[in-house]
């Protein structure tokens, strides 16, 4: 799995590039203004709950003794509870509401790539594909929080945090990588087939979230650059995984 997630990072490097000699820019205006509306309402909000966050959860602390040292960790875990809340939400809202825009930019790169004629593959529509994207990623959504809130309550025990805290982002960057992944897999597959082949290339996906997440932490031109490279990596790596899939079906056959 190392493999692939090293892979998945890797796609960044060329998807500049790319996006450059496809003249994909201009299919990225929606999805860009999406990305920076969405972080100002989600990360506005977030900043001004964080401090409430931290007075609530100071509250189960009912002693003096040790008051003040457990209302400062409190207002950081506090803090750290709606950054990562902010960011579950922020990335699952931009890829359902980005989908019908990046579905026909995937499919671009993958006739790109594979010589096929756009397509090729089963034909869906735009509200087709918005209602792929809100189902993928209101599932993946649910998934991630049920997983996130019992990593989070390990961030109040001393050294099991730091274990929870790597848990935690590769948690994050697994499912955004799911999201970019699927906007070439909706082509391909149903529903249930698309969760089972992310299942089987989750280093792809964890190694396209890394890099998703670390976009995110650049203020303003990650949140508006990182849709346009991480879908494009992503399209890259999951159409050389597709492929690699039926050279080994038909291989077997």
């Amino acid at each position: 799995m190392i493999k692939n997630i090293i892979s998945g990072i890797k796609a960044y490097f060329g998807a500049f590039s790319l996006i450059s000699k496809l003249k994909l820019w201009k299919f990225f205006t929606a999805p860009m203004l999406i990305s920076v509306v969405t972080a100002t309402i989600i990360f506005g909000s977030a900043y001004g709950l964080s401090d409430n966050v931290g007075d609530f959860i100071s509250k189960i602390w009912i002693w003096d003794w040790g008051k003040e040292t457990f209302t400062s960790i409190s207002t950081f875990i506090g803090g750290l509870v709606i950054l990562v809340i902010g960011l579950i939400l922020f990335k699952h809202i931009i890829m359902a509401l980005s989908a019908p825009f990046m579905s026909p930019v995937s499919e671009k790169i993958e006739a790109h790539l594979t010589g096929n004629a756009p397509h090729s593959h089963r034909d869906t529509s735009f509200l087709e594909q918005l209602m792929r994207g809100i189902k993928i990623n209101g599932r993946n959504l649910l998934m991630e929080l049920l997983l996130t809130i019992p990593l989070l309550i390990l961030k109040f025990i001393p050294v099991v945090n730091i274990f929870s805290a790597i848990l935690l982002f590769l948690l994050q960057a697994y499912y955004a990588g799911f999201g970019n992944m699927d906007y070439t897999l909706e082509r391909h597959f149903k529903y249930k087939q698309s969760v089972q082949f992310v299942r089987k290339n989750r280093g792809l996906a964890i190694g396209n979230g890394i890099v998703f997440i670390l976009f995110l932490l650049i203020p303003i031109i990650g949140v508006i650059l990182v849709l346009p490279l991480s879908v494009t990596a992503a399209t890259v790596k999951t159409v050389n995984a597709l492929e690699l899939k039926n050279n080994t079906t038909h291989g077997n056959a």
